[in-house]
């Protein structure tokens, strides 16, 4: 299969031998799977653990604001995501994002199930437990859907656009593909979510959106020193710093 091209490593350097036919070995990393697992796990707690709770701060000058607390975390997953396509290239940013994926549809599964047991005459949290890890099948299947397309196009958007700079600006792509996946998440979450339900009055949905959408866009420029420098680590660390000028950009596929 095609692949995209390595800017530390390529076939016309002089003191690399070209592979026998067939023969190409697989590349392996120290760090992929480390940041994978961060991926997966952020993903993962952001939705399950903070929409639960609404919360509420007086912040100088912006005055009241009203947010749920998962929307401080879960877009750390999308710096992370902006990591793995700068530095490994979109077909192992796919693995990621299909393995978060999996990782988020097997906790709401298991939330399902969990809250759907019956509690033994003894306990008395039931009514807690359902508000804290209960959500509808509607809530969970959107935020499936939302979470897939928007990092699809999160990590599409950067490896397209580090072509277009040639490698230079990185602020430019993280925080521009950041703008395209959480608005993409944020365009399909709300109302395939709470459309029609009275849950959030379809008036407010898009006010809603727009908050949710800028924050999480803070969140992501508040990061990018960070990014800065576990880009900059990484691409040592690991010599590589991956260009994906003949990638297959399809999301249905796990090949690297």
């Amino acid at each position: 299969p095609a692949r995209g091209i390595r800017r530390s490593r390529t076939a016309s350097d002089p003191d690399m031998t070209p592979p026998a036919a067939g023969s190409e070995k697989v590349r392996t990393y120290r760090y992929y799977e480390f940041v994978m697992v961060a991926f997966v796990t952020i993903l993962i707690c952001s939705n399950l653990i903070g929409p639960a709770k609404i919360a509420q701060i007086d912040a100088p000058v912006l005055g009241v604001l009203t947010f749920g607390a998962g929307v401080l975390f879960f877009p750390i997953s999308y710096v992370f995501g902006d990591i793995l396509t700068e530095v490994y290239g979109y077909a192992r940013s796919r693995r990621v994002i299909w393995a978060g994926f999996a990782g988020l549809a097997f906790a709401s599964f298991m939330a399902y199930v969990v809250v759907a047991l019956p509690p033994a005459p003894f306990w008395q949290n039931q009514a807690a437990y359902e508000t804290a890890f209960g959500s509808t099948w509607r809530i969970a299947l959107a935020s499936l859907v939302a979470f897939s397309c928007g990092e699809f196009v999160n990590s599409f958007v950067l490896a397209k656009m580090k072509l277009l700079t040639q490698g230079r600006w990185l602020w430019t792509r993280t925080i521009g593909s950041t703008i395209f996946g959480e608005g993409v998440d944020s365009l399909l979450f709300y109302p395939l979510a709470f459309y029609g339900t009275g849950i959030i009055p379809d008036d407010k949905l898009p006010m809603v959106m727009l908050a949710q959408f800028v924050t999480k866009v803070g969140v992501e420029v508040l990061f990018t020193p960070v990014t800065y420098k576990i880009v900059g680590w990484l691409k040592k660390a690991e010599n590589e710093d991956y260009y994906d000028r003949d990638t297959n950009f399809t999301p249905f596929s796990l090949k690297t």
